[in-house]
């Protein structure tokens, strides 16, 4: 008996993405928002729809290798680069252990994917002026202590 008719491999749905492919495509969307680049231009150097850059992104189509090289030169990282943190198995689990968070830690590497996370990251980092950095962080904990939120130590 084979393992698919064993039950042994998880059944494949056509409408969820495979859980190394959304990671893959997140990580295009991460680099190509921290360069400023719109899907449409990703999508034109790349000679493609921008429908076609947004299901890469979302993991909905696979990126083929000859593709993920021609992402990584585009957008100035090795294809190394999409893999980092990727999910092992059933759990997300670091490839390369080591320095890297604890699982549980995930939501912050969630939160720097997300548009507003790369916009207060770029925000911030143009803030040059040590105590105005100083008195922006202990702005947000107060107004998350105050949303009911326990920032992180």
């Amino acid at each position: 008996m084979s393992p698919i008719d064993d039950g042994e491999l998880p059944e494949k749905s056509a409408r969820r993405a495979n859980p190394i492919d959304g990671h893959v495509g997140g990580r295009v969307r991460l680099r190509r928002m921290l360069l400023g680049m719109s899907q449409e231009k990703l999508a034109e150097k790349l000679g493609l729809t921008f429908q076609q850059v947004q299901k890469y992104e979302k993991g909905v189509n696979r990126i083929g290798a000859s593709r993920l090289y021609e992402l990584s030169q585009l957008l100035g990282v090795g294809v190394d680069f999409f893999y980092e943190d990727a999910p092992v198995g059933n759990a997300m689990a670091p490839m390369n252990p080591g320095f890297a968070e604890a699982n549980g830690e995930n939501y912050i590497v969630d939160f720097l994917n997300s548009r507003e996370g790369l916009e207060l990251n770029r925000a911030f980092t143009r803030i040059t002026d040590p105590k105005v950095r100083r008195s922006i962080i202990d702005l947000v904990r107060s107004l998350a202590a105050e949303a009911g939120g326990h920032p992180p130590e």
